[in-house]
């Protein structure tokens, strides 16, 4: 067999024809031209006659390693001139415009991206880890499923940190397919106001739902004309929770502050209540039970406050019906009125003012659990990669790793 057609099979590229094979010290050359006549854009589908006399300009992608050699594929291809992008080299079947490296270099690439950090894929692979970033976001956009923001019913908003001093990424999560469908830079009604703009009016009024956390920033994009003011806004219960948590954190704070200068010793036996008072009652240690137990003899307004948050637990976790679960809430509300702790007194404000959406959340069985689970997987690729620099490729990172995409390695294709 012709070492021609030995290297033919063994790359196993679409539309080539292997002419001359060049071993080099570190590297491997193999040469090949396209087999088929017709010039084609690579950004559309224009196709054109080929014609002889044309000029052709050399062209090199890098391909999968040859043991510890280097592979790199050399073709010469013809220019064309493009109605709608300009006179410009053909397109090759076997790699993405604009790339240096063979499609089956970079859905390997793309793939350890999803697995390991950035500096081992540069050391793997022999590249710059710019160079990972940005194969991730060809990859990206080359694979991302076209009709992911077709018949989105019920849909899930949240925001996730991608860098310290307060960067972030607004995610859109589609509860049917349990995907990342869209995401933006920052956190605010005007992120998710492009969301809606690309989904536009039509695809917009088809949305039946929107589980949120307890953030004032998304409703007010929601609520424009042209967006999704039809949908039912429905309260993540964890978030409502968790306020309560957040409630009973700032009574023991307040304690703390009122014993710092008065009681040292005891403020530090009351900096070390946190996690007693935030734990639920049924996963506290012996330890912690019987310290709960003397701040219930003791009358302590850190007792009130952990009671309360453990009833309105109680109530999303016990309720029978939503009907139940209304007058539990009204009943909750009333008590935390009453009860002369002013981080309580907001809490039942803020839960009477958004009990609509907390009941349409029970009703539906709506909450970000599921987007909670992929916030967890993008906050471990984003850490694993070792930090990014722009939101685009953190962005790109996580639709790879959490968005409708399906990854084929080299041999699965």
């Amino acid at each position: 067999m012709r070492v021609t057609t030995a290297f033919k099979h063994l790359l196993a590229l679409p539309g080539i024809v292997v002419t001359d094979v060049e071993f080099e010290p570190d590297r491997v050359v193999v040469r090949v031209k396209l087999r088929r006549r017709k010039l084609r854009c690579p950004y559309c589908e224009f196709t054109t006659a080929g014609r002889e006399r044309l000029q052709q300009v050399d062209s090199r992608w890098r391909h999968l390693d040859l043991g510890r050699w280097r592979l790199e594929i050399v073709c010469q291809r013809r220019r064309l001139r493009c109605p709608e992008h300009g006179v410009l080299a053909e397109q090759v079947p076997f790699a993405r415009p604009r790339s240096g490296f063979t499609r089956d270099f970079e859905q390997l690439v793309a793939y350890l991206a999803t697995r390991m950090d950035q500096t081992s894929i540069d050391r793997m692979c022999r590249i710059a880890w710019r160079t990972v970033g940005k194969i991730i976001e060809r990859v990206v956009a080359d694979e991302l499923d076209p009709e992911r923001l077709d018949e989105l019913f019920v849909i899930g908003v949240d925001e996730v940190s991608w860098r310290k001093r307060h960067k972030y990424l607004t995610l859109v999560t589609g509860h049917e397919c349990g995907k990342v469908v869209w995401g933006g830079d920052g956190a605010s009604h005007k992120t998710l106001d492009r969301f809606f703009e690309e989904l536009g009016p039509e695809r917009s009024s088809q949305i039946q739902a929107i589980s949120l956390d307890m953030g004032r920033a998304y409703p007010k994009s929601i609520a424009k004309e042209g967006h999704a003011p039809q949908a039912i806004l429905c309260w993540d219960p964890f978030h409502v929770v968790s306020l309560a948590s957040q409630a009973v954190d700032e009574v023991r704070r307040e304690h703390w502050r009122q014993l710092k200068h008065a009681d040292p010793e005891l403020a530090k036996q009351v900096k070390g209540l946190r996690w007693v008072l935030l734990k639920g009652e049924e996963r506290l240690n012996p330890d912690q039970a019987s310290q709960l137990d003397q701040l219930r003899k003791s009358g302590s307004a850190m007792y009130r406050a952990q009671q309360h948050k453990e009833v309105l637990r109680s109530i999303f976790k016990d309720a029978a019906d939503v009907d139940e679960a209304e007058q539990l809430l009204d009943r909750f509300c009333s008590r935390a009125q009453r009860s002369r702790l002013p981080a309580f007194v907001k809490l039942a404000r803020t839960i009477r003012e958004r009990k609509p959406g907390i009941l349409a959340a029970i009703r539906l069985g709506l909450s970000n659990a599921r987007i909670e689970a992929l916030n967890t997987t993008a906050r471990l690729v984003i850490r694993r990669a070792r930090g990014f620099h722009t939101a685009e490729a953190a962005l790109a990172l996580i639709m790879l790793t959490c968005g409708p995409i399906t990854l084929k390695l080299p041999h699965e294709m």
